[in-house]
């Protein structure tokens, strides 16, 4: 009888907080993945009881989970025309869509027996066998690189060079173990590896690469969601943005 009294005591004392502790599951781009895990701890700290999971990946596919009905509350993109697709399809609450971030785009090569690039036009050297891009379908650094070589006139030229890849990040790791002579990446993902790689130049010719983030439609958490999404804007947050190198919105 006393065991079943101290258990029903237990009970009653973890079931609140059990009941108020709430989770969110944020999908964002994947350069955002060091920013963001430094962000977490930050949110949840100003939140007790309140946690953060996050799944990252190429913007595209993240926006395809969603479709499929993927369990997400917050969606983080690296470009404004998957978001907008995510609106299009009301798979995301227009109205709690917010620009919190802007990037850049560079060129990169191996920072050891790198080609020595010092123009777009050199990419056509024989010198560069594997130049490492986005898929434009579903990354959006592949569509901002289509669009900066595009502008140079060497998009036709180069394809047959490149090396498609799943996310920015896997751009990034293809160059920094020298198996692409070159590589298109943001700004904030060249310098978490600068060690490997080497920024060449920056990249122009393409539409300024702005984050925006919404609530996902079907979110079971839309206050906490959007609790989020708020955060993002706070002082604390565009700090620790702004020392990964990214802008302000």
């Amino acid at each position: 009888m006393r065991r079943f009294r101290l258990l029903s005591l237990v009970a009653a004392m973890v079931l609140p907080f059990a009941a108020s502790a709430e989770q969110i599951t944020v999908s964002a781009a994947a350069s955002l993945t060091d920013a963001f895990r430094e962000i977490a701890p930050k949110f949840e700290a100003a939140r007790p009881g309140h946690t953060v999971r996050f799944n990252f990946a190429a913007s595209g596919a993240l926006l395809q989970q969603i479709q499929q009905g993927a369990p997400v509350d917050v969606f983080a993109s690296a470009d404004q025309e998957t978001m907008h697709r995510g609106v299009d399809q009301k798979l995301v609450a227009a109205e709690t869509r917010r620009n919190f971030a802007t990037n850049s785009v560079v060129l990169i090569e191996p920072a050891k027996d790198g080609p020595g690039l010092k123009a777009l036009q050199d990419l056509a050297g024989a010198g560069v066998r594997r130049i490492a891009i986005g898929k434009t379908a579903t990354v959006p650094v592949g569509r901002y690189t289509k669009e900066v070589l595009d502008s140079a006139r060497l998009w036709a030229v180069l394809e047959p060079k490149f090396v498609q890849a799943d996310s920015v990040r896997q751009v990034l790791d293809y160059v920094g173990r020298g198996e692409a002579e070159a590589g298109f990446v943001y700004r904030t993902d060249a310098a978490i590896m600068g060690d490997k790689v080497r920024v060449v130049l920056t990249a122009t010719g393409h539409t300024p690469v702005s984050y925006p983030v919404a609530v996902v439609a079907d979110s079971r958490q839309k206050a906490l969601a959007q609790d989020f999404i708020a955060f993002l804007a706070t002082a604390d947050a565009q700090a620790i943005l702004a020392r990964y190198g990214f802008g302000k919105p």
